[in-house]
């Protein structure tokens, strides 16, 4: 085992590189898309009181147990978790915060390429002229591999390699290299995120177009910013805002354990995981909820954005209506957007290199640039069927297993790990010493209690999802012994394809498409589950290394 030799240069830099892991693309694409989809106003309420009873908590214990095993010279979950048991179990359960990096980083970068390309393409003015249809056919054909743009056959592939090797260049410097990154780059996608949403924010109707001569920006605003206090009682609102959650904080991956086992021993934990999280908040809520919806109902009316809300818009149709405002401008808010994303994306990758490296580094010695490299190259031959095989669904298998059903079942485990294993007294205690804060102490009843069984919910809630989300209609029909039909989008009926399996009956003229969906959806698991195997026999033979090593 070896001592800690590595440390965060600043404070500032360490909050805006813990910042930088939060924000991410899931605060400027699933935020907005999920809070339409789950009745905007209706959406808010659930959702932050999910940042205070799962979000906070997770984060306060994230950061405490990072720190706790760093000061025993553990920079990876596996041992970070294993000096707080003497069960050694909890090693393995470890793995968890090894192969959820690796795989998300491996699609995580993809996307990072598309907002590259696609500054690349607003400097050039490509999307100058361009109907609705021909933006959106326009990124169709990127993914799909169907045509190539500038010329460069197979353009997606070595953009996707270039930005991977730009992720593993900056890793190879070590922490230095990242608070640089994150320096520079969480104060730029804030500036971008401000002249976006400004524009957003004073739209209005000046722009509505005869064939949508309602559309009003204001309308987009006033339909998230409205609450519904009737969402409360509504399980389905609650599964999406404790799911954004997730995604929006980075909690449940091991990144910010990783992170926070570089913190000094004495250094506060509190104030600074508070700071790290609300900056995440303010990008999300302030920033993130005031640029794709107004916009998009600014010059295509809400009843549009309300009925084509998805994660394809940014790319699909922000380039559309970026051109409305004139082809200077139009560039401006391209670059802005999708400059935006890049940062955001970037920082966020960058925090997943961390648990592999700091694992090799630890067991085997290997130094940054050795690491960095064979990160790389994991990621590499993990990520590129998630390229090459898009249209099939190799991207979203990995989206659905590595990026929501690990972070879930992580999260729930390690909190029970702090809370109930290693103590509630003994976790409250290394949360508070040298904070700079004092923490109310109901989160020592929330952390041990609360959080626990709303992660359990969570998770049960995602098993058995009933078809249409409908509850109350489910629940009903159970009771009246006429069984319980699951959703396609259930964690049951991932695991038995019976939502490729329903598409199939539905378009049997698409049989050859959807029975290679099937195929490449369980080679993708397969691959998933090698990962995750691989890392497992990697952290069982650093065990056996550690014991020769004290005899």
């Amino acid at each position: 085992m070896t001592t800690k030799n590595e440390s965060w240069g600043s404070r500032i830099g360490l909050i805006l590189a813990m910042a930088g892991n939060a924000v991410g693309l899931g605060n400027f694409l699933r935020f907005p898309v999920q809070a339409v989809q789950n009745g905007g106003g209706a959406f808010i309420i659930p959702y932050l009181i999910c940042f205070l009873l799962m979000g906070i908590p997770l984060l306060f214990t994230e950061w405490s147990i990072g720190r706790f095993g760093g000061k025993l010279g553990n920079h990876s979950t596996p041992y970070i978790l294993d000096s707080m048991s003497k069960k050694p179990i909890w090693k393995y359960i470890g793995v968890f915060g090894i192969f959820t990096n690796i795989a998300v980083v491996a699609y995580y970068t993809y996307i990072e390429s598309w907002t590259f390309i696609y500054v690349l393409h607003s400097v050039f003015g490509t999307f100058t002229g361009m109907g609705k249809e021909e933006v959106s056919l326009f990124f169709d054909h990127y993914v799909n591999l169907t045509g190539s743009d500038l010329g460069i056959p197979f353009l997606p592939i070595l953009v996707y390699i270039l930005i991977l090797g730009v992720n593993v260049y900056i890793l190879s410097t070590g922490l230095g290299g990242i608070e640089k990154v994150a320096k520079i780059g969480m104060p730029l996608l804030v500036v971008f995120g401000i002249i976006l949403a400004y524009q957003g924010w004073t739209m209005g109707s000046d722009f509505a177009s005869a064939e949508f001569p309602n559309a009003n920006a204001w309308d987009g605003i006033n339909f998230l910013w409205t609450p519904q206090y009737d969402s409360l009682a509504d399980p389905k609102v609650w599964l999406a805002a404790a799911g954004q959650i997730f995604f929006t904080l980075s909690v449940g991956m091991g990144s910010i354990q990783c992170y926070a086992s570089y913190v000094r021993e004495n250094e506060d934990i509190a104030l600074n995981s508070l700071s790290a999280g609300f900056t995440n908040e303010f990008v999300e809520v302030l920033l993130g909820s005031a640029i794709v919806i107004p916009i998009a109902a600014g010059f295509l009316g809400l009843d549009w954005v309300m009925e084509n809300a998805g994660f394809g818009m940014a790319f699909q149709t922000m380039p559309y209506l970026f051109q409305q405002w004139g082809a200077v401008f139009g560039a401006i808010a391209g670059i802005s957007w999708f400059g935006l994303l890049f940062f955001a994306g970037i920082t966020s990758s960058l925090a997943m290199g961390t648990p592999w490296m700091g694992f090799m580094k630890d067991e085997f010695g290997w130094n940054k640039v050795k690491g960095a490299i064979s990160f790389g190259l994991i990621a590499l031959a993990m990520g590129l069927p998630t390229v090459l095989f898009y249209q099939y669904g190799y991207f979203d298998e990995y989206d659905y297993w590595a990026g929501t059903v690990s972070l879930v079942v992580f999260a729930l485990l390690e909190i029970i790990l702090f809370g109930w294993v290693f103590g509630i007294d003994r976790g409250w205690a290394e949360l508070n010493r040298g904070a700079d804060i004092r923490i109310p102490s109901i989160y020592k009843f929330i952390i041990k209690y609360v959080t626990p069984v709303l992660l359990i919910l969570v998770f049960i809630g995602a098993l058995v999802t009933p078809q249409g989300n409908d509850w109350s209609g489910a629940l009903a029909t159970l009771l009246e012994g006429n069984g319980f039909t699951f959703d396609s989008s259930s964690l049951i009926s991932k695991i038995t394809q019976e939502d490729v399996k329903e598409q199939l009956l539905l378009n049997p003229d698409k049989a050859d498409f959807f029975e290679k969906k099937m195929l490449f959806t369980n080679l993708a698991r397969t691959q998933l589950l090698l990962l995750f195997l691989g890392i497992t026999v990697l952290v069982w033979y650093s065990t056996l290394n550690r014991k020769r090593k004290t005899l």
